[in-house]
């Protein structure tokens, strides 16, 4: 998406204000308040992606790797999982608010194709941009003098430089969560991925990604095998943890080890995610060994 997206004119006194304000609060409303699609869009779009990517299956971990077909899935996974957050149901376009048809745009680029069908009707935008990690969301009407003079073998236009001002924005430039290995280091991740079994490659994980919480697909693309979650867990001296401890790293789980992350100082970790770091001696060193005995300690 562009990065500098100009003001939006749909202010009080705008043709299209009424309209889009009342959708954007039904919109609002339906997802449980401003703070929630703040959270939940986000979330939805980087399932939505990761689905498609399917790291743990094809090895793939970027989407620039996905087949044409397989992009334009995405498309129909958002609107579909758009449409299921906030209880929407199917309408003449692809949902219906507050009796209108509406119809929903996905992209991964700069611009929204309209097909002729929705000319005149509301828009749903939605765009991921999967470089920044931002996402947008804005409701539009899709009148002809909003969109491009050219229309491709489909004729359906985009969206004009004056018609993105008649956007109203509900998310703009929103953080989402980041390809995870879009921002880990190139050279830890093919070292990660050459390990030829799941121990090896599950302990150069949390050998060269220290101090960062791994989420749980993470994990499961790194072990490529059905009980993924064996690979954590100490074996007789073989498991990852085994391997891991002998170098002084200790693995943390988001949950069970909740107030050892915040007493080690290492970010906010997930219930449902998991981090190492290397406790080498004193007091953090004995830290980890009475939580394995479960005694509390006071925070540094």
């Amino acid at each position: 998406m562009k990065q500098k997206l100009p003001d939006s004119l749909v202010l009080p006194g705008h043709p299209d204000f009424a309209v889009l304000s009342g959708l954007a609060e039904e919109i609002t409303a339906r997802a449980g308040g401003a703070l929630a699609l703040e959270y939940d869009v986000p979330q939805m779009l980087r399932q939505c992606i990761d689905d498609v990517i399917m790291t743990p299956k094809t090895g793939r971990r970027a989407y620039e790797e996905l087949e044409k077909t397989e992009k334009t899935y995405i498309g129909t996974r958002v609107e579909i999982d758009l449409r299921a957050l906030l209880k929407l149901r199917k309408g003449r376009l692809d949902t219906e608010i507050l009796g209108r048809d509406v119809d929903i745009k996905h992209t991964m680029g700069s611009n929204w194709m309209i097909p002729t069908e929705a000319l005149d009707c509301a828009c749903l935008l939605v765009a991921a941009d999967e470089v920044r990690a931002r996402c947008y969301l804005g409701l539009v009407i899709a009148r002809p003098g909003y969109l491009t003079a050219g229309q491709n073998k489909d004729a359906k236009r985009s969206i004009s430089a004056e018609g993105f001002r008649h956007i109203l924005w509900l998310l703009k430039d929103q953080p989402y969560p980041a390809n995870f290995w879009r921002t880990a280091d190139e050279a830890a991740v093919e070292q990660i991925f050459a390990g030829a079994t799941g121990n090896v490659r599950m302990a150069q994980l949390f050998r060269l990604i220290r101090g960062r919480p791994i989420p749980r697909d993470v994990v499961e693309a790194v072990a490529q095998q059905k009980d993924f979650m064996r690979r954590i867990r100490a074996d007789g001296g073989h498991g990852t943890r085994d391997i891991l401890a002998r170098e002084q790293i200790v693995l943390l789980e988001g949950q069970k080890d909740a107030q050892l992350i915040k007493a080690l100082e290492l970010p906010p970790c997930p219930a449902s995610a998991f981090v190492s770091c290397r406790v080498e001696s004193g007091y953090h060193a004995r830290m980890v060994e009475q939580s394995r005995h479960h005694v509390e300690w006071p925070t540094p």
